[in-house]
């Protein structure tokens, strides 16, 4: 059997076409080849594959082909994934793709009041994207409705299984219809995530697929290692002075406030023409703005990740990641966005000490170190504010406690009184 080449071959519905085509999602990869015929047909699947081959689109898209439109008010997809993130990545990526459908979807996790997601939950759902502790929380109050339930996808199982989540996914297993297509995708196929997927598949069928997340060859990587916001924007400016070599330049951003003011900043400066596009622009403004950069109107585009991969841009001459992206293989589509069509280009991350342990991880996804060059003795090394200190002295803890759980550092949580 050949290849499919096209989303269309799959036979989805026109709104869902159409959110694929928005999304710039133009050939299915690898995953979504061998998963979506499989799920659509109502096959259960195992699905093994590193983030960034597509696998949250190869379950989702054959999910919300078969459930279609809003239907009741009880969930009919439940998706479990191991973090507060991932839940909220896992949806925001089942909006993009149901955009043009009136299906409801709604994130749960821990470390927030139940007390809005009981709210929306009574409203009305249709997919549930939650962790499972938070699913069993709400469940044990009596406030989620299961027997709707016809669909149910692990997502990370193998993360799950190191955070040690057993023993609440067969909790889950028990309160939820037997009858129901079961889905675990995870990026690797360890014996315990072999025995979890014999606890609850029937029959499934087994997709390995090889790792991805090669860079393009033809883009230049260059790291900085900078202290703080401010020297950031001071090393920004001084690149964007340089206007003959820096003629379209994509500017990434982590958040839609940083990308405002990055905007701004470049603007008051006179570097641009600029503009600035994030979730909260409007889909015409957006377009209009990656047309403008298109056209080579624009000197610099400044966004977030939501928009980086509906990009299309021959000749942009420097991608910019002003942050890091903690999503890793955003970073493998960012800078994608220069060096497409055999069009040379470089692609420049800055990172504060707190970003150094994304930039591992990404290095880790791409098999590849990014190298490290000196700022520049130009550049001005802004005082790091107190707050900013305070906070980048948070994440490293935090992260440090991800890596070792027994590591107690500066910020631990003091005994209350």
């Amino acid at each position: 059997m050949s290849a499919i080449q096209s989303f269309e071959e799959f036979n989805l519905n026109r709104q869902l076409l159409n959110a694929v085509a928005d999304a710039g999602f133009t050939k299915p990869t690898e995953i979504q080849q061998k998963a979506i015929p499989l799920i659509l047909g109502g096959q259960e699947v195992i699905g093994i594959a590193q983030t960034g081959t597509g696998k949250t689109a190869a379950y989702m898209l054959p999910v919300l082909m078969k459930v279609k439109y809003a239907q009741g008010n009880e969930p009919r997809v439940l998706i479990l994934a191991p973090t507060k993130e991932l839940t909220i990545q896992i949806a925001n990526h089942a909006a993009q793709l149901a955009q043009y459908t009136d299906l409801r979807i709604l994130p749960i996790y821990g470390g927030v009041g139940a007390k809005a997601q009981i709210e929306s939950i009574q409203k009305g759902i249709d997919i549930l994207v939650a962790t499972p502790g938070q699913f069993m929380d709400i469940y044990r109050r009596g406030e989620l409705p299961t027997k709707q339930i016809k669909f149910l996808i692990l997502d990370e199982a193998d993360r799950m299984m190191d955070m040690g989540f057993m023993p609440q996914l067969r909790k889950i297993f028990e309160v939820i219809p037997r009858k129901r297509q079961n889905l675990l995708f995870s990026a690797t196929f360890n014996p315990r995530v072999e025995r979890l997927s014999g606890e609850f598949l029937e029959f499934p069928i087994k997709i390995e697929i090889t790792p991805p997340a090669t860079t393009a060859k033809q883009v230049t990587q260059e790291l900085y290692l900078i202290p703080n916001l401010k020297t950031k924007i001071n090393f920004l400016e001084y690149l964007l002075q340089d206007k003959e070599n820096f003629n379209r330049v994509l500017v990434f951003t982590r958040t839609k406030e940083v990308a405002d003011n990055v905007f701004k900043y470049i603007e008051r400066k006179e570097l641009g023409p600029v503009r600035v596009i994030h979730s909260n622009k409007g889909q015409n403004s957006r377009i209009n703005a990656v047309n403008e950069f298109k056209e080579g109107e624009l000197r610099v585009l400044v966004s977030t990740d939501v928009t980086a991969r509906g990009i299309d841009v021959t000749k942009v001459s420097h991608v910019i990641n002003f942050d890091v992206p903690i999503l890793y293989e955003d970073y493998v589509h960012r800078i994608g966005r220069t060096g497409r069509a055999f069009q040379e280009g470089t692609a420049i991350t800055f990172a504060t000490d707190a970003e150094v342990y994304h930039i591992r991880k990404i290095e880790d996804l791409i098999r590849e170190k990014i190298p490290v060059k000196q700022l520049p003795s130009k550049i001005e090394i802004a005082e790091t504010p107190f707050e900013e200190a305070q906070e980048m002295a948070r994440e490293i803890d935090w992260q440090k406690r991800k890596e070792d759980p027994t590591f107690k550092g500066a910020f631990h949580e003091r005994k209350r009184k």
